[in-house]
C-alpha cells in the first residue's frame, strides 16, 4: 500500500477487516490449514513474494501463509482488482503491500519490482508476473528463490514457454492444473463470478439474450452452462476443433466470431490469448453489444484497436465505457477488458478459493519440504495434495465417501 495518510483511517481499515472476516466464516479448509501452520511453522525464515487479486479470500490466504511464519510481501496481479480497505487491513496488521486500487501502468511495475526486490525464497503467481520480472531484471536474485505456485492457465502456458527456452530457473508447482482447483475454481468459480460481474454492473436481463462464449475450456465451460442457467442462447467459438465438438454435445451453438458477431447481445472471451475479438467483429455488432473479458489480460479484447476505431468514447455507467464506431453503432465495454470477474466484482465465491487457495498453501509447503529432491522446474501438484483438499472440503461438507476393500485395490492394481 502507499503512505497516504488514508490507510491509516480505522474505518478503512476496520472495512477490509470485516470483509476478510467474512470470507475466513467460509473458508474452513484454510481455517484448518492456518491452525496446522501456527503450530508447525513451515514457512519460518522465508520471504514469501506474492501477486494475486488482492481482495478479501487472498488477504485470508496471506495471513495463513504469515501464520506459518512466512514474511509476506504482496501486491495485486490486476489494477482494477485490488480493493483498498483489503490493502489497508494487511498494512494495518503488519503485513507488507505494495498494491491499490486503479494504478498507473507505471505504478504497476513498481509495486511488483518492491516485491521482487524483497528477496524472496518464494513466490506466489497469477499469471507470470513476478516470475517473469525476477528471471528477466534481477539474476542476482535468483539463486535464493526455493521455488514457488502458479495458479492461472495464462501463468502456466508463460512458464511452459520459459521452460521450452531454458530460462526457468527454479522449480515452480503448476496448481491450476490440480484437479481441486481447475475443475472447481475454473468452472464453478469463474462460471458464477463473471455472471456476479456482468449482472451486477449492467443491472440488464440476461434471459433471452445471445450469450458469446470465446473459449470453451474450463472457465468457458463454466460461463456458458451458467448463461444457459439464467435463460441466455448461448453461441461458443472456439479454435480447438475438440473443445467444439464438446460445446456441440453440450447443447450449445458453434460457430466463427465473425459470425457470431452480427447476432450476440454479450461477448464474455475466456480463451488467454490476445485479439480474440477484433475491429472486424466490432464493426457487425448490432447496437447495445456488451463486451467482457473473463481472461487473465486486456487483450483478448482488442481495446486499443477498438479506442482506434471509436469516433466518441464516453462512460454510460460506473465500470461500462461506450465506444461509437463509423457506422453510428454504440457497443460497450465493462471494466476497461480486465477481468469482468473481479475488476466489476469480488472474484469467485470463499468456499471455491477455500479449495484453490488450500491448494496453493499445501503446495508451497510440499515444495519447501521436497525441495532436495525436485529436479524439475515444471511441477504437478502431487496426486496426495489433490486429494487431501478433496478430503478436506468433504469432511467440511459433513459428507463420507466409500473406500476400497484390500480385495478391491488388489484387483484394480495387483499386489504393487
Amino acid at each position: 500500500m502507499n503512505n497516504q495518510s488514508e490507510i491509516r483511517d480505522p474505518a478503512l481499515w476496520e472495512s477490509g477487516e470485516q470483509k476478510i472476516a467474512w470470507v475466513r466464516s467460509h473458508m474452513p479448509l484454510l481455517r484448518g490449514i492456518e491452525a496446522e501452520f501456527a503450530e508447525t511453522k513451515p514457512f519460518a525464515g522465508k520471504r514469501i513474494a506474492l501477486s494475486i487479486h488482492l481482495e478479501a479470500k487472498t488477504a485470508y490466504l496471506c495471513r495463513v501463509l504469515a501464520a506459518g511464519g512466512a514474511e509476506m510481501y504482496i501486491t495485486g496481479s490486476n489494477p482494477l482488482s485490488t480493493q483498498d480497505d483489503i490493502a489497508a487491513a494487511l498494512v494495518h496488521s503488519g503485513l507488507n503491500v505494495y498494491a491499490w486500487h486503479g494504478t498507473t501502468p507505471e505504478e504497476y511495475e513498481r509495486h511488483t519490482r518492491r516485491v521482487i526486490e524483497s528477496a524472496p525464497h518464494f513466490i506466489i503467481d497469477d499469471g507470470g508476473d513476478l516470475v517473469t520480472l525476477i528471471h528477466q531484471e534481477y539474476p542476482a536474485l535468483l539463486e535464493n528463490v526455493i521455488g514457488g505456485c502458479e495458479e492461472t492457465t495464462t501463468g502456466i502456458l508463460r512458464l511452459k514457454a520459459m521452460a521450452a527456452a531454458g530460462e526457468l530457473i527454479f522449480p515452480m508447482m503448476l496448481v491450476n492444473d490440480a484437479d481441486c482447483k481447475h475443475l472447481f475454481d475454473n468452472r464453478y468459480g469463474t462460471g458464477q463470478s463473471v455472471w456476479d460481474g456482468i449482472n451486477r454492473t449492467t443491472n440488464l436481463i440476461v434471459a433471452g439474450k445471445t450469450v458469446v462464449i470465446a473459449g470453451y475450456g474450463w472457465c468457458g465451460k463454466g460461463a456458458a452452462m451458467r448463461a444457459k442457467g439464467l435463460g441466455a442462447k448461448v453461441i461458443v467459438t472456439e479454435v480447438d476443433p475438440v473443445k467444439a465438438i464438446e460445446a456441440v454435445m453440450d447443447g450449445f451453438t458453434v460457430m466463427k466470431m465473425e459470425e457470431a458477431a452480427k447476432i450476440g447481445d454479450f461477448f464474455v472471451t475466456v480463451t488467454g490469448c490476445n485479439h480474440v475479438i477484433t475491429e472486424n467483429s466490432f464493426l457487425n455488432m448490432h447496437e447495445g453489444a456488451i463486451l467482457c473479458n473473463a481472461g487473465h489480460f486486456d487483450v483478448e479484447v482488442d481495446m486499443a484497436g477498438l479506442r482506434k476505431l471509436a469516433v466518441r468514447t464516453f462512460e454510460a455507467r460506473n465500470n461500462i465505457m461506450g465506444y461509437t464506431l463509423p457506422n453510428g453503432v454504440t457497443v460497450y465495454v465493462l471494466a476497461e477488458g480486465r477481468l469482468v470477474n473481479l475488476a466489476a466484482g469480488d472474484g469467485h465465491p470463499a468456499e471455491i478459493m477455500d479449495m484453490s487457495f488450500a491448494i496453493q498453501a499445501l503446495s508451497a509447503k510440499w515444495l519447501i519440504e521436497h525441495r532436495d529432491s525436485v529436479t524439475t522446474v515444471l511441477n504437478n501438484v502431487p496426486r496426495a495434495v489433490d486429494e487431501a483438499v478433496a478430503r478436506r472440503k468433504l469432511q467440511s461438507m459433513d459428507i463420507e465417501i466409500d473406500t476400497l476393500t484390500e480385495e478391491q485395490r488388489i484387483y484394480l492394481y495387483g499386489n504393487a
